[in-house]
């Protein structure tokens, strides 16, 4: 009896159609991801004795992560310009031998901080036709995430579903779930930001989920956290505006657009309190926004509760 082979990530893009620039993107930045999974485990985890563009220092991974992950966007041939959280400014490809093409905004390693406590960590990346990286979410052609945790997996959207790929052993990524979709609502909430700085609009969400008997599942990682409530079928993330942050702590380049477009990708929303993630205008990098992310049912509740502010 012949066994089924598990489809590899290359194969299930050109199944899928993906035009073949976007594909090379989505597919080096899997085997980038191996190569930061690697010294993840085997690594430097002290600091790098530098600091990105918001006064953050840098540990010796996160450097590392980044010129991975750069130099195999511009492998691919298709990369015009690429922003990432650990570089203060836009980087150019030489667009001498590009035509058309596509601009990449990541974060290399998203809680690398984690990283020497042994939990688990992720790389985001938003993908946008043309060569601005800064336009706006809903413009994005493809997203994806990679969570390195308990297995490395690498879940992403170009337009036709959400879909999830493990590392196996020999050092592929083969599929193990197709067309993820949430359900409309879930039972479970991660809440982040420190509660005793919420502001009221927020502690009467919190406490109608605690009251409702949602459980609390946060590991103060954004990719685990979102990967969860992906994967369980539901819940609700959220990061709020706070009496120290008025405007969130999570970056809407970053982060919140490529996991809004994914969640979305995959039959949830994703808001800023009053609307879709998706549909703010994007114009700097440092840009942040309070984020209520996951199933459709607790986020238009997260809308409902804070406009009664």
């Amino acid at each position: 009896m012949q066994k089924h082979v598990k489809r590899g990530l290359w194969n299930h893009l050109m199944k899928d159609g993906i035009e073949m620039g976007l594909a090379s993107i989505i597919y080096e930045v899997g085997v980038a991801s191996k190569y930061v999974n690697h010294a993840m485990r085997t690594g430097d985890l002290g600091l790098a004795g530098t600091s990105n563009l918001y006064g953050e220092d840098q540990l010796a991974l996160d450097v590392l992560a980044d010129e991975i992950i750069k130099d195999r966007l511009d492998h691919t041939g298709r990369v015009r310009r690429i922003i990432s959280e650990e570089q203060s400014e836009i980087i150019i490809f030489d667009r001498e031998k590009r035509s058309g093409g596509y601009a990449v905004c990541y974060d290399p390693l998203d809680g690398s901080s984690l990283v020497d406590v042994n939990l688990s960590v992720g790389t985001i990346v938003a993908i946008y036709a043309g060569e601005d990286p800064l336009q706006d979410g809903s413009r994005q052609v493809g997203a994806l995430y990679v969570l390195y945790g308990p297995r490395t997996t690498l879940v992403y959207s170009a337009g036709h579903g959400v879909h999830e790929f493990t590392l196996n052993s020999l050092g592929e990524y083969v599929l193990t779930r197709e067309n993820i979709r949430l359900k409309e609502s879930g039972r479970i909430f991660s809440p982040g930001g420190l509660r005793a700085d919420y502001l009221p609009e927020h502690e009467k969400l919190v406490s109608h989920l605690e009251d409702n008997g949602y459980k609390l599942r946060y590991s103060g990682g954004f990719v685990p956290d979102i990967n969860q409530i992906l994967l369980k079928g539901g819940g609700l993330f959220m990061y709020p505006a706070t009496t120290k942050a008025a405007s969130g702590k999570l970056r809407l380049p970053f982060e919140l657009n490529p996991m809004a477009y994914l969640m979305e990708a995959a039959g949830g929303a994703a808001s800023d309190g009053e609307k879709p993630i998706l549909e703010l205008k994007c114009h700097d990098l440092d840009q942040r926004s309070p984020i209520y992310i996951g199933s459709r049912e607790e986020v238009a509740l997260a809308e409902k509760i804070l406009s009664r502010k």
